[in-house]
């Protein structure tokens, strides 16, 4: 059933500590917002969506189709973060609900963790400093090793591996990466052919895969063992990509020197929560609560970067890179009204609109249409007023999933 016209926005759900300055952004739209500093479960998340027409989360919050059918007021979701594997974009999709996240905004962030880590690793920097505190002076060079030299093998080479890739061969060392997508190397970045030839040949594997369903456990007893004896490993990519229980095999037996983990497959919901977790108390193991991106620099960037994203599409109908709708920009002309449109991808559905637009006595100033997938997005700009008989018309065309207008612009 088509999702009636919807209303100007007026109340936005910001949770797990999002950046002030996206309620900032979202309040200068007249938009009431509230905010949560936790995740929510699924039950007070329903209970919290109702009249909210916006939502803002992180990478704990899980909105699945079960909630997406219980919030029909809700109009866009955004991802403060990289990923959107908590946010089930078919089921988005199909209630009219535009997705946003940030891609590139901590990017840095995530390779500056990473870098720190590798040294630390290396130097068996955490091995040092626990004997200190607890009183042991161990001035001893074994195990500890420089990075000039090493090599590095990063799985997964997008924005974030790639300029870790970069960085790495800064310090000196030699990269190689394996990535399932063709990938352009950068510097004197050596592509490998599978990830068992990168397993093979490096001192340390850092994993930065994304969060498709595919991925999941890719990374076990069988890859551990064919690490090289020593090596490091590090994951700030996804918790369930890892068996943690296999890597824990693998250091108690000294096949691998150490590791640095920042992701788990359940994390708790709020700070201070108990964590559990089969890597605790092992030597030269770095643990850390999901911060890779989490530094000041980077939420407030994403903050911004995606509030920006939520207003666009609030205020204009732009869909500029969202994960799931058409990608529709358009400019907006001075006095129209926007008609904007989301339906199935059928044939005619342009012409449909057209003509009821036509027969409303109503002039197209603009039009800008795109589709992907299995929908199809339509911007309208009239002059004149839209009468309630024409929405209802294209409110009940066949494919219509959601219908928005937009006040008349001055510019």
């Amino acid at each position: 059933m088509p999702i009636p016209v919807s209303s100007r926005p007026s109340r936005a759900l910001l949770v797990e500590g999002v950046h002030p300055i996206a309620a900032g952004l979202l309040a200068s739209c007249g938009i009431a917002v509230e905010q949560v500093d936790r995740a929510l479960g699924p039950e007070e998340l329903v209970r919290r969506l109702h009249g909210v027409q916006v939502l803002g989360l992180r990478s704990g919050t899980q909105v699945t189709a079960d909630v997406l059918a219980q919030a029909p007021d809700l109009l866009a979701v955004g991802a403060f973060c990289i990923g959107t594997n908590q946010i089930d974009l078919q089921a988005a999709t199909a209630h009219g609900v535009a997705v946003f996240n940030a891609p590139f905004s901590n990017t840095r962030s995530v390779v500056e963790l990473a870098v720190a880590e590798i040294i630390a690793l290396t130097r068996r920097l955490t091995v040092h400093d626990d004997a200190m505190h607890t009183g042991i002076w161990r001035k001893s060079a074994k195990g500890s090793h420089e990075v000039r030299g090493r090599r590095l093998g990063i799985v997964g080479y997008g924005k974030i591996g790639s300029q870790l890739s970069v960085l790495a061969e800064a310090l000196g060392m030699r990269v190689l990466f394996f990535d399932t997508a063709d990938r352009l190397a950068l510097g004197n970045a050596r592509r490998c052919a599978t990830l068992e030839e990168l397993l093979a040949d490096s001192d340390v594997v850092s994993l930065h895969v994304d969060g498709r369903p595919g991925n999941s456990g890719m990374f076990g007893e069988e890859q551990f063992a064919a690490m090289v004896p020593g090596a490091l490993f590090l994951n700030l990519s996804r918790g369930f990509v890892v068996d943690h229980a296999a890597l824990r095999r693998h250091i108690d037996s000294g096949h691998l020197a150490g590791a640095a983990v920042d992701v788990f497959p359940d994390e708790p919901a709020a700070a201070g929560d108990p964590f559990e977790s089969d890597l605790r108390g092992l030597p030269n193991v770095i643990l850390t609560p999901h911060v890779g991106g989490s530094t000041e620099e980077a939420q407030q960037d994403i903050g911004e970067f995606v509030a920006t994203k939520l207003t666009g599409y609030l205020e204009h109908g732009a869909t500029g890179l969202s994960v799931n709708l058409p990608e529709v920009q358009p400019a907006r002309p001075a006095g129209t009204t926007r008609l904007a449109l989301l339906h199935r991808n059928q044939p005619g559905t342009l012409a449909h609109v057209n003509d009821l637009l036509a027969d409303g006595d109503l002039d197209v100033g603009q039009q800008v249409f795109a589709t992907s997938g299995s929908v199809g997005y339509v911007v309208t700009d009239v002059r004149g007023p839209l009468a309630p008989a024409v929405l209802d018309r294209v409110r009940g065309m066949p494919g219509t999933i959601r219908v928005r207008v937009l006040s008349a612009w001055v510019s």
